[in-house]
């Protein structure tokens, strides 16, 4: 490669790597949210708790001699990546300047920026969906190397939280019915490259959790958050008021006293911490939960469809990025007081980040880049746009489906959970015009270009 496109892909990759961190960057300080405390704790408590993956938090644990800040710059590092390889198989590739246009544009008119910018798992889930859709459908416009590098983000990705694992789980699902459908649709080794993918991701839970914990086991979580839905809902009110005092429970003598939100009874409820929390109630939460399902079906299955279809719509940027998570600044006090009087002056600590008015612009777009993707399906398959976009479209419309389910209807609808993936959308949207703009002006293609990001780049 000539040494000016070299240099061309370094500033392009410097300066989209900039943008990505730029809101870390203006707030002096990683953004954090009420749970990145939970991650760092990891390894300095050893123990485990419901949605904290230890493998995320030892990432965040080899990070503090440097302020935390390589994992922002591994999560944007790895966004810039995906970004080029997506671009590269679906006929745009070899150009430096495009990559970083579409990063511009995605740092601004989407919530991309606020994921590789915050101490939080939520930005590896839309990567391994896309890493994932490239093994499993546009491996022949990648090298063995790169094939290698997304196996290993799809597991590490799997690895950083159970609702990433159940996602990709379900398009690998998916994938395996198109094979059997259509075995030429999918080779049979690029399905092979995906279970392997997920496999190593399992291990790696496995293997983090026994490092940290002296345990093998999965990240806790489960039906525990399941009861967080269903109380919310007025299902454990329902199942307690019919079943006690007979039924020998905890709650049975508080049942009056429960609140009705899950986020209140997980994190602000005196009466949850003096009967033990997590440790104290996981088996009576799973009995209820577990009971709840098989008494009362038709009430499940209507509050887990709104619960889904709540989750589905609310995508708005930022939530959690406040001033008030005490429970993170104590674990960073406790535990790497180094870092504490950098966090503290930054501008989140001093209520100067806010998303109103960014989500005005956001949370439209956001909607409408949903709405657009069975219009993105269905013109690939009238010939406007290439057909693999109609893949693409099909593969986030399920991966955002999926996490609305897992995350509303298993756990709580949150906004955070549904834009941790509605980037997606817009990215789709993005690629599809660069896509068609590139054919109406008869630029040639270069899905299997011999024009790479060098990794040199990103180095």
């Amino acid at each position: 490669m000539p040494a000016r496109v070299r240099a061309q892909w370094a500033l392009a990759v410097a300066l989209s790597l900039a943008l990505l961190m730029a809101p870390a960057i203006w707030n002096g300080f990683p953004l954090l949210q009420y749970d990145s405390g939970g991650y760092l704790a990891r390894w300095y408590e050893g123990i485990l708790v419901p949605s904290r993956a230890v493998v995320y938090g030892l990432m965040l644990w080899a990070s503090v001699p440097l302020a935390l800040w390589p994992v922002l710059l591994l999560q944007s590092a790895l966004t810039v990546w995906i970004v080029a390889l997506m671009l590269r198989a679906h006929g745009c590739g070899g150009r430096p300047w495009l990559v970083f246009g579409v990063t511009a544009v995605l740092s601004v008119f989407t919530t991309l920026p606020f994921l590789t910018s915050i101490l939080l798992t939520d930005i590896f889930c839309g990567l391994s969906v896309l890493a994932l859709y490239l093994l499993l459908l546009r491996s022949d416009a990648l090298t063995r190397a790169e094939r290698i590098g997304l196996i290993a983000l799809v597991a590490v990705s799997s690895a950083t939280h159970s609702a990433t694992f159940a996602v990709l789980l379900a398009l690998l699902a998916a994938s395996w019915f198109v094979w059997v459908i259509n075995r030429t649709r999918i080779p049979v080794r690029a399905l092979g490259r995906g279970i392997a993918a997920l496999v190593l991701g399992a291990m790696l839970v496995f293997a983090a959790d026994y490092a940290v914990a002296k345990r093998f086991a999965w990240t806790p979580g489960g039906f525990a958050l399941s009861f967080g839905r269903m109380l919310q809902d007025g299902i454990v009110q329902k199942y307690l008021d019919e079943h006690c005092p007979a039924a020998k429970l905890k709650l049975c003598a508080h049942k009056d006293a429960l609140p009705g939100d899950a986020d209140t009874w997980f994190w602000g409820s005196a009466l949850f911490d003096r009967l033990g929390r997590f440790a104290g109630m996981n088996d009576e939460m799973q009995a209820i939960a577990l009971a709840s399902l098989t008494e009362y079906p038709a009430l499940q299955a209507k509050t887990a469809a709104l619960a889904t279809l709540k989750q589905l719509v609310a995508v708005h940027s930022g939530e959690g990025v406040v001033t008030w998570i005490w429970h993170t600044y104590a674990i960073v006090d406790r535990y790497t007081p180094q870092l504490a009087p950098a966090m503290r002056a930054a501008r989140q600590q001093h209520g100067e980040v806010g998303f109103a008015a960014i989500n005005r612009v956001h949370y439209p777009l956001a909607l409408f880049a949903m709405l657009m993707l069975p219009v993105v399906a269905f013109a690939a398959r009238r010939g406007p746009i290439a057909p693999e976009f109609g893949e693409l479209a099909a593969t986030v419309m399920l991966a955002l489906c999926t996490n609305a389910f897992v995350c509303g209807a298993l756990s709580n609808p949150h906004d955070r959970y549904g834009a941790r993936l509605v980037w997606l959308a817009g990215f789709t949207g993005a690629l599809a015009i660069v896509r068609y703009l590139a054919q109406a002006r008869d630029i040639p293609s270069a899905p299997y270009a011999a024009t790479e990001l060098p990794s040199s780049a990103l180095s």
